[in-house]
Formats: structure tokens, sequence, C-alpha cells
């Protein structure tokens, strides 16, 4: 099993998955029964928690799944893959290459480097990133205040 970083919600029914830490009066391993979306946040029951108690139980846990079991297709370019890529924003245009990919509890950060705006640090979630194609330029769409205005 491994833990993959930056990546879309995974999760779908009949995927077996443990949960961990571990506890004594639960199972490690589970199904996964049902996926909902719920507004943009999902809502996701398992074989071994079917009461109140068993939900609450498994709050905070981590969920890891085989690798095996994922649509390789989806996964994001690994770290080595990225460096060197252009980037470009819908407003600002070219932002410059990937020169670095930070790796933040949260989410992972590209350090793009560019010749107009110098160091831009982008934020690497759903918000701001719209597509990583096979190839050429990254498109994404920077939140307000990533540039500094003075540059613009």
């Amino acid at each position: 099993m491994a833990e993959l970083r930056g990546l879309p919600f995974y999760l779908h029914e009949g995927m077996e998955v443990a949960l961990t830490p571990p506890a004594l009066d639960r199972d490690r391993f589970c199904l996964v029964e049902e996926v909902k979306n719920c507004g943009g946040e999902m809502l996701v029951s398992f074989s071994c928690a079917h009461s109140l108690h068993d939900a609450e139980s498994i709050s905070g846990t981590t969920v890891l799944a085989c690798t095996e079991d994922l649509d390789a297709s989806r996964l994001d370019a690994s770290v080595d893959e990225l460096i060197g890529r252009a980037v470009v924003d819908a407003r600002f245009g070219s932002l410059g290459v990937i020169g670095e990919v930070m790796l933040t509890p949260a989410n992972d950060v590209w350090v793009v480097d560019g010749a107009r705006y110098g160091e831009v640090l982008v934020p690497v979630i759903e918000q701001v990133v719209e597509s990583v194609p096979a190839e050429g330029p990254i498109s994404v769409r920077l939140m307000d205040g990533l540039i500094d205005p003075s540059l613009l």
C-alpha cells in the first residue's frame, strides 16, 4: 500500500481499504460500501461503520488503498515530470517553469520561476490547477494575491 499525495478523490464502491491507526474494537480492513457527493464534499460509507459509535471511532483516521485498485490514468504527474514544465495562467499569461515542488501537509506547492513575475508559489489544489496535460503547458487560474500587484 502507498500513500498518494495531491490526488483527486479516488474511493469507489467495493474497494478494500485499511483504516489507520488501527483500533482494537474494529476491523482494520473494510470495504467502501457507498460514495456520495454531497455538495462538493464526499460522504463515504464503510463496512466497518454502521452505527454512530462506529462512525465516531473512524473519525480522523487515514484511509489507505492499494495502488493496484486506483485508476493509474488519473494519477497526477510525478515530481520529476513536473520540473521544467511551463505554467500558464488564464489571466496573467506565462508564469514561467516549475523549478521545485514543495511538499506540505495541506497540499503541494509548485515554485514557478519566470522572467516577468519572478518566483510565484502555485498551490496545487483543484481551485487553481485547471489541467496537467501529458505534454505542453500546465493551465492554472491563480487566486488573487499570488502575484505581486506592482508587477502587473
